[in-house]
């Protein structure tokens, strides 16, 4: 399975609305072992399709990064149906090089999908998982987790990784 690329801010594809997976075939099981083979060798934990180039709805999460595989979780069309509480986390993205800020999420979600077989599953999960679960069903609405920090601290990193892309195409 090759490693896939994984597109990073501002490539326009992550500001878009994913579009649902009507059909589970072989060519998404095939994109969904990719991703798990991408995400673990960045090393990451959570991947959401758009992240890769394909505008559809499907993540991989996977808190152990294949250390255990029974941690692992795909999921096709996922939708949160319930969250609660309020935990403040400190989270980062492969999309966005060098970004580490605290987000404020749900501590626990509810997150209705369908797993490889089309058999619809309904996940709990809390603290981290939660967090994970919420930041790449975010990837599928054209949300990154730069639009859920201070504006002063978003502008910073815009100009930041504008000046970044700058110099790497300079350096070409």
């Amino acid at each position: 399975m090759p490693i896939l690329e994984i597109l990073t801010f501002p490539h326009p594809v992550l500001r878009r609305r994913a579009a649902e997976i009507t059909r589970i075939d072989d060519r998404v099981r095939e994109l969904a072992k990719a991703m798990v083979e991408t995400m673990h060798n960045a090393p990451g934990i959570g991947l959401a399709a758009p992240q890769v180039g394909v505008s559809e709805r499907m993540i991989v999460v996977d808190l152990s990064v294949g250390g255990k595989p029974e941690d692992l979780l795909i999921l096709v069309n996922p939708e949160i149906v319930n969250g609660e509480g309020e935990l403040v986390l400190e989270e980062g993205c492969l999309s966005l090089p060098g970004l580490n800020e605290n987000v404020t999420r749900s501590q626990k979600v509810v997150v209705s999908g369908y797993d490889l077989e089309g058999k619809e599953v309904e996940v709990e999960a809390e603290e981290l998982f939660a967090i994970a679960l919420q930041h790449e069903i975010d990837h599928l609405d054209g949300v990154l987790f730069l639009d859920h920090i201070s504006r002063l601290k978003r502008s910073r990193y815009m100009t930041r990784r504008k000046k970044d892309l700058a110099d790497g195409a300079r350096e070409e």
